[in-house]
Protein backbone atom coordinates (compact mmCIF):
# COMPACT_ATOMS: atom_id res chain seq x y z
CA UNK A 1 0.00 0.00 0.00
CA UNK A 2 1.20 3.34 -0.61
CA UNK A 3 1.07 2.99 2.88
CA UNK A 4 2.39 3.18 2.42
CA UNK A 5 1.83 3.00 5.82
CA UNK A 6 3.99 6.00 5.63
CA UNK A 7 2.00 7.99 8.09
CA UNK A 8 5.05 8.92 10.11
CA UNK A 9 6.85 10.46 7.15
CA UNK A 10 3.99 12.37 5.65
CA UNK A 11 3.67 16.12 5.95
CA UNK A 12 1.59 19.25 6.44
CA UNK A 13 2.80 22.23 8.48
CA UNK A 14 0.82 22.94 11.65
CA UNK A 15 2.06 24.99 14.56
CA UNK A 16 0.90 24.73 18.14
CA UNK A 17 -1.49 27.66 17.94
CA UNK A 18 -3.37 25.94 15.14
CA UNK A 19 -3.54 22.71 17.10
CA UNK A 20 -5.30 24.45 19.94
CA UNK A 21 -7.89 26.05 17.64
CA UNK A 22 -11.12 24.80 16.13
CA UNK A 23 -9.74 21.61 14.59
CA UNK A 24 -9.12 20.00 17.97
CA UNK A 25 -12.74 19.04 18.52
CA UNK A 26 -12.04 18.68 22.23
CA UNK A 27 -14.11 21.41 23.74
CA UNK A 28 -17.20 20.95 25.89
CA UNK A 29 -20.20 23.28 25.90
CA UNK A 30 -18.30 25.76 28.04
CA UNK A 31 -15.44 25.88 25.59
CA UNK A 32 -13.13 24.02 27.97
CA UNK A 33 -10.78 21.57 26.39
CA UNK A 34 -11.33 17.92 27.23
CA UNK A 35 -8.46 15.65 28.11
CA UNK A 36 -8.43 11.89 27.70
CA UNK A 37 -11.01 10.17 29.86
CA UNK A 38 -12.84 13.26 31.14
CA UNK A 39 -16.52 13.19 32.10
CA UNK A 40 -19.39 14.74 30.21
CA UNK A 41 -20.74 16.75 33.16
CA UNK A 42 -23.38 14.20 34.13
CA UNK A 43 -21.01 11.82 35.88
CA UNK A 44 -20.59 9.31 33.05
CA UNK A 45 -17.10 9.05 31.73
CA UNK A 46 -16.44 9.92 28.09
CA UNK A 47 -13.33 8.24 26.80
CA UNK A 48 -11.36 10.56 24.56
CA UNK A 49 -8.23 9.71 22.60
CA UNK A 50 -6.03 12.49 21.23
CA UNK A 51 -3.76 11.44 18.36
CA UNK A 52 -1.39 13.14 15.93
CA UNK A 53 -0.83 12.64 12.22
CA UNK A 54 1.61 14.24 9.83
CA UNK A 55 -0.68 14.32 6.79
CA UNK A 56 -4.11 15.30 5.62
CA UNK A 57 -6.43 12.45 4.58
CA UNK A 58 -5.80 12.11 0.83
CA UNK A 59 -8.92 9.96 0.21
CA UNK A 60 -12.00 9.32 2.34
CA UNK A 61 -13.40 7.15 -0.46
CA UNK A 62 -12.24 3.66 0.53
CA UNK A 63 -12.16 2.54 -3.10
CA UNK A 64 -9.65 5.29 -3.94
CA UNK A 65 -7.56 4.98 -0.75
CA UNK A 66 -3.98 3.97 -1.55
CA UNK A 67 -1.90 5.47 1.26
CA UNK A 68 -1.43 4.77 4.95
CA UNK A 69 -3.47 7.69 6.30
CA UNK A 70 -6.49 7.04 4.05
CA UNK A 71 -6.36 3.30 4.66
CA UNK A 72 -6.14 3.74 8.42
CA UNK A 73 -9.17 6.05 8.47
CA UNK A 74 -11.11 3.68 6.20
CA UNK A 75 -10.23 0.79 8.49
CA UNK A 76 -12.07 2.52 11.33
CA UNK A 77 -15.07 4.25 9.76
CA UNK A 78 -15.98 1.47 7.30
CA UNK A 79 -16.20 -2.30 7.51
CA UNK A 80 -16.26 -5.17 5.03
CA UNK A 81 -16.83 -8.90 5.07
CA UNK A 82 -13.82 -9.47 7.33
CA UNK A 83 -11.78 -7.47 9.79
CA UNK A 84 -8.47 -8.22 11.52
CA UNK A 85 -8.32 -9.20 15.17
CA UNK A 86 -5.51 -8.29 17.55
CA UNK A 87 -3.41 -11.17 16.16
CA UNK A 88 -3.91 -10.06 12.55
CA UNK A 89 -6.23 -12.95 11.84
CA UNK A 90 -9.23 -12.22 9.57
CA UNK A 91 -12.50 -12.70 11.44
CA UNK A 92 -16.10 -12.26 10.20
CA UNK A 93 -17.31 -8.66 10.43
CA UNK A 94 -20.09 -7.80 7.99
CA UNK A 95 -21.07 -11.47 7.73
CA UNK A 96 -22.69 -13.87 10.22
CA UNK A 97 -20.13 -16.64 9.82
CA UNK A 98 -17.83 -18.26 7.32
CA UNK A 99 -19.05 -18.58 3.72
CA UNK A 100 -20.58 -21.68 2.18
CA UNK A 101 -18.15 -23.01 -0.43
CA UNK A 102 -19.40 -24.51 -3.70
CA UNK A 103 -17.91 -25.71 -6.99
CA UNK A 104 -14.84 -27.10 -5.30
CA UNK A 105 -14.21 -23.81 -3.50
CA UNK A 106 -14.53 -21.60 -6.60
CA UNK A 107 -17.79 -20.08 -5.35
CA UNK A 108 -18.27 -18.59 -1.90
CA UNK A 109 -21.72 -17.60 -0.59
CA UNK A 110 -21.72 -15.07 2.26
CA UNK A 111 -24.63 -14.32 4.59
CA UNK A 112 -24.55 -10.66 5.59
CA UNK A 113 -25.39 -9.47 9.09
CA UNK A 114 -28.98 -8.35 9.43
CA UNK A 115 -27.96 -5.74 12.04
CA UNK A 116 -25.26 -4.04 9.94
CA UNK A 117 -26.45 -0.56 8.95
CA UNK A 118 -25.09 2.64 7.45
CA UNK A 119 -24.83 5.78 9.53
CA UNK A 120 -28.09 7.03 7.93
CA UNK A 121 -29.92 3.98 9.27
CA UNK A 122 -30.18 2.06 5.98
CA UNK A 123 -29.21 -1.59 6.05
CA UNK A 124 -25.96 -2.72 4.46
CA UNK A 125 -27.02 -4.98 1.59
CA UNK A 126 -25.35 -7.38 -0.83
CA UNK A 127 -25.87 -4.83 -3.58
CA UNK A 128 -23.66 -2.39 -1.64
CA UNK A 129 -20.80 -4.84 -2.15
CA UNK A 130 -21.64 -5.46 -5.80
CA UNK A 131 -21.75 -1.72 -6.50
CA UNK A 132 -18.48 -1.01 -4.70
CA UNK A 133 -16.59 -3.91 -6.24
CA UNK A 134 -17.67 -3.02 -9.75
CA UNK A 135 -16.70 0.58 -9.09
CA UNK A 136 -13.24 -0.57 -7.98
CA UNK A 137 -12.49 -2.28 -11.32
CA UNK A 138 -14.16 0.31 -13.57
CA UNK A 139 -12.03 2.24 -16.04
CA UNK A 140 -13.69 5.49 -14.98
CA UNK A 141 -12.65 5.05 -11.36
CA UNK A 142 -8.97 4.43 -12.17
CA UNK A 143 -8.16 3.39 -8.59
CA UNK A 144 -4.62 2.23 -7.97
CA UNK A 145 -5.94 -0.74 -6.04
CA UNK A 146 -7.99 -2.33 -8.84
CA UNK A 147 -5.25 -4.96 -9.10
CA UNK A 148 -6.14 -6.38 -5.69
CA UNK A 149 -9.22 -7.97 -7.30
CA UNK A 150 -6.81 -9.97 -9.45
CA UNK A 151 -4.80 -10.84 -6.35
CA UNK A 152 -7.98 -12.23 -4.79
CA UNK A 153 -8.72 -14.07 -8.01
CA UNK A 154 -12.23 -12.64 -8.40
CA UNK A 155 -13.66 -14.11 -11.61
CA UNK A 156 -12.99 -11.98 -14.71
CA UNK A 157 -11.18 -9.24 -12.79
CA UNK A 158 -8.06 -9.77 -14.90
CA UNK A 159 -10.03 -9.47 -18.13
CA UNK A 160 -12.05 -6.45 -17.04
CA UNK A 161 -8.83 -4.65 -16.13
CA UNK A 162 -7.02 -5.58 -19.36
CA UNK A 163 -7.45 -2.94 -22.13
CA UNK A 164 -6.58 -5.58 -24.72
CA UNK A 165 -9.32 -8.00 -23.67
CA UNK A 166 -12.80 -7.94 -25.19
CA UNK A 167 -14.22 -7.99 -21.66
CA UNK A 168 -12.34 -4.78 -20.75
CA UNK A 169 -14.37 -2.49 -18.45
CA UNK A 170 -17.43 -4.75 -18.55
CA UNK A 171 -17.82 -4.54 -14.82
CA UNK A 172 -21.11 -6.45 -14.81
CA UNK A 173 -19.05 -9.54 -15.65
CA UNK A 174 -17.15 -9.38 -12.37
CA UNK A 175 -17.65 -12.49 -10.24
CA UNK A 176 -19.88 -10.91 -7.62
CA UNK A 177 -23.67 -11.17 -7.35
CA UNK A 178 -26.40 -10.19 -4.91
CA UNK A 179 -28.65 -13.25 -4.49
CA UNK A 180 -30.87 -11.20 -2.18
CA UNK A 181 -30.34 -8.30 0.23
CA UNK A 182 -28.38 -10.43 2.67
CA UNK A 183 -26.78 -13.06 0.44
CA UNK A 184 -23.63 -12.29 -1.54
CA UNK A 185 -22.16 -14.73 -4.04
CA UNK A 186 -18.51 -14.40 -5.03
CA UNK A 187 -16.95 -16.47 -7.81
CA UNK A 188 -13.21 -17.04 -8.15
CA UNK A 189 -11.23 -17.85 -11.26
CA UNK A 190 -9.08 -20.55 -9.72
CA UNK A 191 -8.39 -22.83 -6.81
CA UNK A 192 -8.86 -20.80 -3.62
CA UNK A 193 -6.98 -23.40 -1.58
CA UNK A 194 -3.80 -22.01 -3.18
CA UNK A 195 -4.54 -18.65 -1.57
CA UNK A 196 -4.35 -19.18 2.21
CA UNK A 197 -4.28 -15.41 2.57
CA UNK A 198 -7.57 -14.84 0.70
CA UNK A 199 -9.74 -13.89 3.68
CA UNK A 200 -7.07 -11.42 4.79
CA UNK A 201 -7.18 -9.86 1.31
CA UNK A 202 -10.95 -9.50 1.61
CA UNK A 203 -10.44 -7.53 4.83
CA UNK A 204 -8.68 -4.79 2.82
CA UNK A 205 -10.61 -1.46 2.46
CA UNK A 206 -10.89 -1.72 -1.35
CA UNK A 207 -13.34 -4.60 -0.72
CA UNK A 208 -15.60 -2.60 1.60
CA UNK A 209 -19.18 -1.85 0.48
CA UNK A 210 -20.64 1.50 -0.59
CA UNK A 211 -24.27 2.65 -0.58
CA UNK A 212 -25.08 3.06 -4.28
CA UNK A 213 -27.95 5.50 -3.84
CA UNK A 214 -25.96 7.80 -1.55
CA UNK A 215 -22.83 7.72 -3.71
CA UNK A 216 -24.78 8.64 -6.83
CA UNK A 217 -26.67 11.42 -5.02
CA UNK A 218 -23.35 12.98 -3.94
CA UNK A 219 -21.81 12.65 -7.39
CA UNK A 220 -18.37 14.26 -7.61
CA UNK A 221 -18.75 15.53 -4.03
CA UNK A 222 -18.81 12.02 -2.60
CA UNK A 223 -16.37 11.61 0.31
CA UNK A 224 -14.85 15.07 -0.11
CA UNK A 225 -16.20 16.15 3.28
CA UNK A 226 -17.15 14.30 6.45
CA UNK A 227 -20.89 14.62 5.72
CA UNK A 228 -20.45 13.49 2.12
CA UNK A 229 -19.86 9.86 3.11
CA UNK A 230 -21.80 7.14 4.89
CA UNK A 231 -20.15 4.98 7.54
CA UNK A 232 -20.74 1.41 8.68
CA UNK A 233 -17.68 0.89 10.87
CA UNK A 234 -16.97 1.32 14.59
CA UNK A 235 -16.61 5.10 14.13
CA UNK A 236 -18.05 7.90 12.05
CA UNK A 237 -16.12 10.90 10.82
CA UNK A 238 -17.97 13.83 12.34
CA UNK A 239 -15.53 16.65 11.67
CA UNK A 240 -12.81 17.14 9.07
CA UNK A 241 -10.90 20.39 8.74
CA UNK A 242 -8.65 19.92 5.76
CA UNK A 243 -4.94 20.20 6.47
CA UNK A 244 -5.72 20.57 10.19
CA UNK A 245 -7.33 17.44 11.55
CA UNK A 246 -10.45 15.34 12.01
CA UNK A 247 -12.71 13.86 14.67
CA UNK A 248 -14.13 10.34 14.83
CA UNK A 249 -17.04 9.48 17.12
CA UNK A 250 -18.22 6.09 18.25
CA UNK A 251 -20.85 4.89 15.76
CA UNK A 252 -24.03 4.40 17.78
CA UNK A 253 -25.55 2.43 14.88
CA UNK A 254 -22.62 0.00 14.66
CA UNK A 255 -23.70 -3.61 15.24
CA UNK A 256 -20.91 -4.26 17.77
CA UNK A 257 -20.85 -0.88 19.50
CA UNK A 258 -20.76 -2.49 22.96
CA UNK A 259 -17.18 -3.54 22.26
CA UNK A 260 -16.05 -0.11 21.08
CA UNK A 261 -14.38 1.39 24.14
CA UNK A 262 -13.29 4.90 23.09
CA UNK A 263 -16.03 7.48 22.48
CA UNK A 264 -14.11 10.20 20.64
CA UNK A 265 -10.85 10.18 18.70
CA UNK A 266 -9.34 13.56 17.85
CA UNK A 267 -6.58 13.51 15.27
CA UNK A 268 -4.58 16.64 14.55
CA UNK A 269 -2.16 17.15 11.69
CA UNK A 270 1.21 18.21 13.08
CA UNK A 271 4.36 18.09 11.00
CA UNK A 272 7.02 19.42 13.33
CA UNK A 273 8.33 16.84 15.76
CA UNK A 274 9.22 19.37 18.46
CA UNK A 275 5.59 20.51 18.44
CA UNK A 276 4.35 16.91 18.71
CA UNK A 277 6.63 16.28 21.68
CA UNK A 278 5.43 19.48 23.33
CA UNK A 279 1.80 18.47 22.85
CA UNK A 280 2.47 15.10 24.45
CA UNK A 281 4.33 16.61 27.40
CA UNK A 282 1.58 19.15 28.05
CA UNK A 283 -1.17 16.52 27.93
CA UNK A 284 -2.65 17.64 24.63
CA UNK A 285 -1.71 14.42 22.83
CA UNK A 286 -1.80 10.82 24.07
CA UNK A 287 0.71 9.30 21.68
CA UNK A 288 3.36 10.32 19.18
CA UNK A 289 6.19 8.80 17.26
CA UNK A 290 9.69 10.04 18.06
CA UNK A 291 12.87 10.14 16.01
CA UNK A 292 16.47 9.38 16.94
CA UNK A 293 17.21 12.64 18.72
CA UNK A 294 14.46 11.98 21.29
CA UNK A 295 14.91 8.23 21.77
CA UNK A 296 17.69 8.59 24.34
CA UNK A 297 15.56 11.08 26.25
CA UNK A 298 12.67 8.63 26.64
CA UNK A 299 14.04 5.10 26.26
CA UNK A 300 14.41 4.54 30.02
CA UNK A 301 10.82 5.60 30.71
CA UNK A 302 9.39 2.11 30.29
CA UNK A 303 5.85 3.16 31.19
CA UNK A 304 5.54 5.39 28.11
CA UNK A 305 8.33 4.38 25.67
CA UNK A 306 8.04 1.52 23.20
CA UNK A 307 9.41 0.38 19.87
CA UNK A 308 7.34 -1.44 17.29
CA UNK A 309 8.92 -3.60 14.57
CA UNK A 310 7.10 -3.36 11.25
CA UNK A 311 6.84 -5.13 7.93
CA UNK A 312 7.14 -1.85 6.05
CA UNK A 313 10.16 -1.45 3.78
CA UNK A 314 11.48 1.87 2.48
CA UNK A 315 13.46 2.13 -0.72
CA UNK A 316 14.63 4.53 -3.41
CA UNK A 317 12.67 4.29 -6.65
CA UNK A 318 14.87 4.92 -9.68
CA UNK A 319 12.86 6.18 -12.62
CA UNK A 320 14.23 4.55 -15.76
CA UNK A 321 12.70 7.23 -17.95
CA UNK A 322 15.81 9.14 -16.90
CA UNK A 323 18.68 8.28 -19.28
CA UNK A 324 21.25 7.89 -16.53
CA UNK A 325 18.99 5.74 -14.35
CA UNK A 326 18.17 3.53 -17.31
CA UNK A 327 21.79 2.40 -17.04
CA UNK A 328 22.14 -0.71 -14.88
CA UNK A 329 25.64 0.17 -13.65
CA UNK A 330 24.49 3.62 -12.50
CA UNK A 331 21.65 2.03 -10.53
CA UNK A 332 24.00 -0.51 -8.90
CA UNK A 333 26.33 2.34 -7.95
CA UNK A 334 23.54 4.39 -6.34
CA UNK A 335 22.29 1.36 -4.40
CA UNK A 336 25.74 0.56 -3.00
CA UNK A 337 26.97 4.14 -2.69
CA UNK A 338 25.61 4.96 0.76
CA UNK A 339 25.77 3.42 4.25
CA UNK A 340 22.40 1.91 5.16
CA UNK A 341 23.51 0.80 8.63
CA UNK A 342 24.57 4.32 9.57
CA UNK A 343 21.16 5.56 8.47
CA UNK A 344 19.28 3.11 10.71
CA UNK A 345 21.62 3.09 13.71
CA UNK A 346 22.39 6.81 13.92
CA UNK A 347 19.78 8.86 12.08
CA UNK A 348 16.71 6.71 12.71
CA UNK A 349 17.64 4.94 15.96
CA UNK A 350 14.09 3.62 16.33
CA UNK A 351 14.41 -0.11 15.79
CA UNK A 352 14.66 0.11 11.99
CA UNK A 353 17.17 -2.25 10.36
CA UNK A 354 19.13 -1.92 7.08
CA UNK A 355 17.35 -3.45 4.09
CA UNK A 356 19.10 -5.32 1.30
CA UNK A 357 15.82 -6.80 0.18
CA UNK A 358 12.24 -6.01 -0.79
CA UNK A 359 10.26 -8.64 1.14
CA UNK A 360 10.83 -7.95 4.87
CA UNK A 361 12.11 -10.40 7.45
CA UNK A 362 9.79 -11.96 10.04
CA UNK A 363 6.81 -11.18 7.81
CA UNK A 364 5.67 -14.57 6.51
CA UNK A 365 6.94 -18.14 6.47
CA UNK A 366 6.80 -20.46 3.47
CA UNK A 367 5.22 -23.90 3.16
CA UNK A 368 8.43 -25.37 4.61
CA UNK A 369 8.11 -23.13 7.67
CA UNK A 370 11.14 -20.99 6.78
CA UNK A 371 11.12 -17.21 6.71
CA UNK A 372 11.03 -15.79 3.16
CA UNK A 373 14.37 -14.06 3.80
CA UNK A 374 16.18 -17.24 4.80
CA UNK A 375 16.91 -18.36 1.22
CA UNK A 376 17.78 -15.04 -0.45
CA UNK A 377 19.33 -13.29 2.53
CA UNK A 378 20.84 -9.88 1.75
CA UNK A 379 20.95 -8.85 -1.92
CA UNK A 380 23.24 -6.42 -3.74
CA UNK A 381 25.29 -5.79 -0.63
CA UNK A 382 28.37 -3.74 -1.45
CA UNK A 383 30.52 -0.83 -0.32
CA UNK A 384 31.72 2.56 -1.52
CA UNK A 385 34.63 1.07 -3.48
CA UNK A 386 32.36 -1.34 -5.34
CA UNK A 387 29.87 1.44 -5.95
CA UNK A 388 32.59 3.60 -7.51
CA UNK A 389 33.51 0.78 -9.92
CA UNK A 390 29.90 0.52 -11.09
CA UNK A 391 29.68 4.31 -11.31
CA UNK A 392 32.73 4.67 -13.54
CA UNK A 393 31.47 1.91 -15.84
CA UNK A 394 28.10 3.62 -16.08
CA UNK A 395 29.59 7.05 -16.83
CA UNK A 396 31.76 5.54 -19.55
CA UNK A 397 28.73 3.84 -21.15
CA UNK A 398 26.80 7.13 -21.01
CA UNK A 399 29.74 9.08 -22.43
CA UNK A 400 29.73 11.64 -19.65
CA UNK A 401 31.60 12.61 -16.49
CA UNK A 402 28.65 14.26 -14.78
CA UNK A 403 25.11 13.26 -13.78
CA UNK A 404 22.52 15.63 -12.27
CA UNK A 405 19.60 14.00 -10.46
CA UNK A 406 16.78 15.11 -8.18
CA UNK A 407 15.56 13.18 -5.12
CA UNK A 408 11.80 13.50 -4.60
CA UNK A 409 11.19 13.45 -0.88
CA UNK A 410 8.59 13.77 1.88
CA UNK A 411 8.72 17.15 3.59
CA UNK A 412 8.80 15.86 7.17
CA UNK A 413 11.71 16.61 9.52
CA UNK A 414 12.89 12.99 9.58
CA UNK A 415 12.74 12.46 5.82
CA UNK A 416 14.68 15.69 5.24
CA UNK A 417 17.52 14.49 7.46
CA UNK A 418 17.54 11.08 5.75
CA UNK A 419 17.66 12.66 2.30
CA UNK A 420 20.50 15.01 3.25
CA UNK A 421 22.49 12.05 4.58
CA UNK A 422 21.99 10.10 1.34
CA UNK A 423 22.88 13.14 -0.75
CA UNK A 424 26.12 13.70 1.16
CA UNK A 425 27.14 10.05 0.92
CA UNK A 426 26.36 9.64 -2.77
CA UNK A 427 27.99 12.87 -3.86
CA UNK A 428 31.10 11.91 -1.86
CA UNK A 429 31.33 8.33 -3.10
CA UNK A 430 30.22 8.87 -6.70
CA UNK A 431 32.35 11.68 -8.24
CA UNK A 432 30.43 13.71 -10.78
CA UNK A 433 27.01 13.15 -9.19
CA UNK A 434 24.91 16.14 -8.17
CA UNK A 435 21.79 15.23 -6.19
CA UNK A 436 19.18 17.91 -5.56
CA UNK A 437 16.53 17.30 -2.88
CA UNK A 438 12.91 18.12 -3.72
CA UNK A 439 10.61 17.89 -0.65
CA UNK A 440 6.87 17.73 -1.33
CA UNK A 441 3.66 17.38 0.71
CA UNK A 442 2.57 13.75 0.77
CA UNK A 443 -0.39 14.03 -1.57
CA UNK A 444 1.61 16.00 -4.15
CA UNK A 445 4.48 13.52 -3.88
CA UNK A 446 2.11 10.66 -4.71
CA UNK A 447 0.86 12.51 -7.79
CA UNK A 448 4.39 13.15 -9.05
CA UNK A 449 5.23 9.47 -8.63
CA UNK A 450 2.09 8.42 -10.47
CA UNK A 451 3.04 10.70 -13.38
CA UNK A 452 6.68 9.50 -13.26
CA UNK A 453 7.64 13.15 -12.86
CA UNK A 454 10.80 12.56 -10.81
CA UNK A 455 14.29 11.00 -11.02
CA UNK A 456 14.72 9.22 -7.68
CA UNK A 457 12.00 9.00 -5.04
CA UNK A 458 12.16 8.18 -1.32
CA UNK A 459 9.34 5.63 -1.16
CA UNK A 460 7.96 2.93 1.09
CA UNK A 461 5.61 -0.01 1.01
CA UNK A 462 3.66 -1.72 3.75
CA UNK A 463 1.96 -5.04 2.94
CA UNK A 464 -1.71 -5.23 2.00
CA UNK A 465 -2.06 -8.88 2.94
CA UNK A 466 0.19 -11.55 4.52
CA UNK A 467 2.02 -12.89 1.47
CA UNK A 468 5.23 -11.92 -0.40
CA UNK A 469 3.19 -11.26 -3.53
CA UNK A 470 2.02 -7.97 -1.99
CA UNK A 471 5.61 -6.76 -2.48
CA UNK A 472 6.89 -8.48 -5.60
CA UNK A 473 3.92 -7.87 -7.90
CA UNK A 474 4.41 -4.10 -7.56
CA UNK A 475 7.08 -4.07 -10.23
CA UNK A 476 5.50 -5.95 -13.11
CA UNK A 477 5.63 -4.09 -16.42
CA UNK A 478 2.90 -1.45 -16.53
CA UNK A 479 1.73 -2.23 -12.98
CA UNK A 480 -0.16 0.59 -11.27
CA UNK A 481 2.44 0.71 -8.47
CA UNK A 482 5.51 0.21 -10.68
CA UNK A 483 5.80 3.97 -11.20
CA UNK A 484 9.40 3.89 -12.43
CA UNK A 485 9.25 2.50 -15.96
CA UNK A 486 10.91 -0.76 -14.90
CA UNK A 487 10.38 -3.78 -17.15
CA UNK A 488 11.87 -7.27 -17.16
CA UNK A 489 10.16 -10.05 -19.15
CA UNK A 490 11.57 -12.83 -16.99
CA UNK A 491 10.42 -11.03 -13.85
CA UNK A 492 6.93 -10.57 -15.31
CA UNK A 493 6.73 -14.23 -16.28
CA UNK A 494 7.73 -15.39 -12.80
CA UNK A 495 5.08 -13.22 -11.14
CA UNK A 496 2.45 -14.39 -13.63
CA UNK A 497 3.28 -18.05 -13.03
CA UNK A 498 3.47 -17.61 -9.26
CA UNK A 499 0.03 -15.97 -9.26
CA UNK A 500 -1.49 -19.07 -10.88
CA UNK A 501 0.67 -21.77 -9.26
CA UNK A 502 -1.14 -24.15 -6.91
CA UNK A 503 2.01 -25.85 -5.65
CA UNK A 504 2.84 -23.57 -2.72
CA UNK A 505 6.55 -24.40 -2.62
CA UNK A 506 7.01 -23.79 -6.36
CA UNK A 507 5.11 -20.52 -5.97
CA UNK A 508 7.40 -19.50 -3.10
CA UNK A 509 10.52 -20.31 -5.12
CA UNK A 510 9.28 -18.21 -8.05
CA UNK A 511 8.73 -15.16 -5.86
CA UNK A 512 12.20 -15.52 -4.34
CA UNK A 513 13.75 -15.74 -7.80
CA UNK A 514 11.82 -12.64 -8.88
CA UNK A 515 13.13 -10.67 -5.90
CA UNK A 516 16.72 -11.58 -6.84
CA UNK A 517 16.15 -10.33 -10.39
CA UNK A 518 14.69 -7.05 -9.17
CA UNK A 519 17.50 -6.20 -6.76
CA UNK A 520 20.57 -8.35 -7.35
CA UNK A 521 20.49 -8.38 -11.15
CA UNK A 522 18.67 -5.19 -12.14
CA UNK A 523 19.15 -2.95 -9.09
CA UNK A 524 15.76 -1.54 -10.04
CA UNK A 525 15.33 -0.11 -6.54
CA UNK A 526 17.71 0.72 -3.72
CA UNK A 527 16.29 -0.79 -0.51
CA UNK A 528 16.83 1.49 2.49
CA UNK A 529 15.45 0.01 5.70
CA UNK A 530 12.79 -2.17 7.25
CA UNK A 531 11.04 0.25 9.53
CA UNK A 532 10.84 0.12 13.26
CA UNK A 533 8.93 2.83 15.10
CA UNK A 534 9.58 4.46 18.45
CA UNK A 535 6.59 5.84 20.35
CA UNK A 536 5.79 7.61 23.56
CA UNK A 537 2.29 6.82 24.78
CA UNK A 538 0.38 7.81 27.88
CA UNK A 539 0.31 4.90 30.30
CA UNK A 540 -3.50 4.91 30.48
CA UNK A 541 -3.86 4.05 26.77
CA UNK A 542 -4.38 0.30 26.54
CA UNK A 543 -4.88 -2.50 23.98
CA UNK A 544 -2.85 -0.89 21.21
CA UNK A 545 -2.29 -3.31 18.35
CA UNK A 546 -0.35 -2.48 15.21
CA UNK A 547 -1.50 -4.46 12.17
CA UNK A 548 1.33 -5.86 10.07
CA UNK A 549 -0.69 -5.36 6.88
CA UNK A 550 -3.73 -3.40 5.69
CA UNK A 551 -4.78 -0.40 7.78
CA UNK A 552 -2.32 0.36 10.58
CA UNK A 553 -4.76 0.27 13.49
CA UNK A 554 -8.21 -0.86 14.54
CA UNK A 555 -9.19 1.69 17.19
CA UNK A 556 -12.14 -0.50 18.09
CA UNK A 557 -9.75 -2.47 20.30
CA UNK A 558 -8.12 0.53 22.01
CA UNK A 559 -9.09 1.73 25.46
CA UNK A 560 -8.53 4.73 27.73
CA UNK A 561 -8.39 3.82 31.40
Amino acid sequence: MKKTKWSLLLTIVLVLSVFLSACSGKSDSDGKEKASGTTDGEGSKEKVLNLLETSEIPYLDNIMADDSVSLNVANNVYEGLYTLDDKDQPVPAGITGEPEEKDGGKTWVFKLRDDAVWSNGEKVTANDYVFAWRKAVAKETATQYSFIYQVAGILNADKILNPEDKMYNKTDQLGVKAIDDHTLEVKFSGDTSAKPYLKAVLSFPTFYPQNEKFVKEQGKEFALEADKALYNGPYTLTKWEHEKGWVMKKNEKYWDKKNVKVDTINTNVVKEEATRINLFETGKADRTSISAEYVDQYKDKKDIFSTVPESTVFFLRMNQKNKALANENIRHAIDMGWDKKQLTDVLLNNGSVPAFFLVPSKFVNGPDGADFREKNGDLNKGDAAKAKEYWEKGLKELGTKKVDLTLLNYDSDTAQKDAQFIKNQLEKNLPGLSLKIKPQPFKQKLKLEEKLDYDISYAGWGPDYPDPMTFVDMFITGGSHNEMNYSNKKYDELIKKASAETDLQKRWDMMQEAEKILIEEDAAISPMYQRGLAFITKSNIKNIHNHSFGGDYSYKHWDVQ
